[in-house]
């Protein structure tokens, strides 16, 4: 008998994703100890408790997104995939081993953390279409829907660990040891690269739903996606909590994210009523956040925003590449995740701003409108369709 988890696993069975996967989860376990610690690096010792610094970092860190969109998505089409990897995440390590460096000899300011998430966002901007559309190489388009919720499994399983190791290494040691932690963790998704049976890769070729997505993508991640801003300043303002409560509160909205994206892999094939339904539960757990007379009340919202989050993102991922001709994914993905990152040098310092002057529950009311109007853009999207068939 089957056991029903084997589906839900089912990438793993390729050696190249196994391997992948592995040297993936390391590091992503190393990217979130250092976005925890940069928040808290920037809020709490390089400004006084100021959101919009964090903003500012965030929008620095972002924009590269949307600044680069014109090259990212054909260098992702064009180049060796795999070799693309390994010079983007090089790269994106070395600039994290010397911002540690930087910050451990006491030596960073806040023009220091600006410059670094620029470069970093530079980085990252190259590397984030050709690591999505990199899994159709590793398994297929047969198991392209599985291994992408297993993706997104492994950066929000180690969002649970990141922030508290994180918060854990703040404590103990200090601030630049996250970054120091971040960059050595390169070492590993590095080391997996270099294992892949090249044989055995896929190559991709070179070279009115989608409309709603993009629409659905750019509201949520411009006014949405704003975590940094929403929790640190609830964690600090609202309940007044160390790094370590700091840290425990990503972590908990990890265990939503994980449980999301586990959900998304065991199902067969996305749908796009499951944008309506994440969209609509991502606005209410921001209105639950909002209003939270609690830390634990708190903690238990961002469980149910980190389901909704990686519903929407998932789903959209799938959908867009799986109706996309594979020579063109590159350039589609770079636009995907240019809508829905690039809208944060918009949307980070409004919400900074909102929360340094209406304090940080109306933040997260800017945040629930972003889903319920997500949510209204899908309504929308399946009333057109539905007319059209008929």
């Amino acid at each position: 008998m089957r056991l029903p988890l084997a589906g839900v696993f089912r990438s793993l069975r390729g050696f190249n994703y196994r391997v992948w996967a592995a040297g993936a989860f390391v590091s992503n376990i190393g990217t979130w100890v250092q976005r925890t610690g940069q928040d808290w690096l920037v809020f709490t010792q390089l400004t006084d408790h100021d959101a919009s610094a964090v903003g500012l970092v965030m929008a620095l860190q972002f924009g590269p997104q949307l600044l680069l969109l014109p090259w990212t998505g054909v260098a992702a089409d064009h180049f060796n995939q795999r070799k693309l990897l390994i010079a983007t995440q090089a790269t994106m390590g070395s600039l994290a081993l010397i911002l540690g460096l930087l910050t451990v000899t006491g030596a960073v300011q806040l023009w220091h953390v600006c410059i670094f998430a620029f470069l970093f966002g530079s980085a990252a901007a190259f590397d984030a279409p050709v690591r999505q559309t990199f899994v159709a190489e590793l398994v297929g388009d047969a198991d392209l829907h599985n291994a992408v919720a297993l993706n997104s499994t492994s950066f929000n399983a180690a969002r649970m660990i990141g922030p508290a190791i994180a918060g854990l290494t703040i404590a103990a040691v200090g601030t630049g040891w996250a970054f120091l932690i971040n960059g050595a963790s390169f070492a590993a998704v590095l080391a997996s690269l270099a294992c892949l049976r090249i044989a055995e890769l896929r190559p991709n070729a070179r070279a009115h739903r989608v409309r709603g997505m993009l629409v659905m993508l750019f509201l949520v991640g411009t006014f949405g996606l704003n975590f940094p801003i929403f929790i640190s300043t609830m964690a600090i303002g609202v309940f007044h909590v160390d790094a370590r409560g700091f840290g425990l509160l990503s972590s908990c909205m990890a265990i939503g994210t994980v449980a999301g994206a586990l959900w998304s892999a065991g199902r067969e094939q996305p749908r796009f009523s499951l944008l309506l339904s994440g969209a609509a539960v991502f606005g209410i757990g921001c209105t639950l956040a909002a209003i939270a007379p609690g830390y634990w009340f708190f903690a238990a919202a961002l469980v149910v925003i980190g389901v909704a989050a990686l519903t929407l993102t998932n789903t959209s991922n799938s959908l867009m590449q799986l109706s996309t001709e594979r020579a063109m994914r590159g350039r589609v993905m770079a636009l995907r995740v240019a809508i829905a990152l690039g809208g944060t040098p918009i949307g980070a310092p409004i919400v900074g701003w909102v929360a340094n002057t209406y304090g940080p529950r109306w933040a997260l009311a800017v945040g629930a409108a972003a889903g319920f109007a997500a949510a209204a853009v899908a309504v929308y999207a399946l009333m057109r369709r539905r007319g059209v068939s008929r």
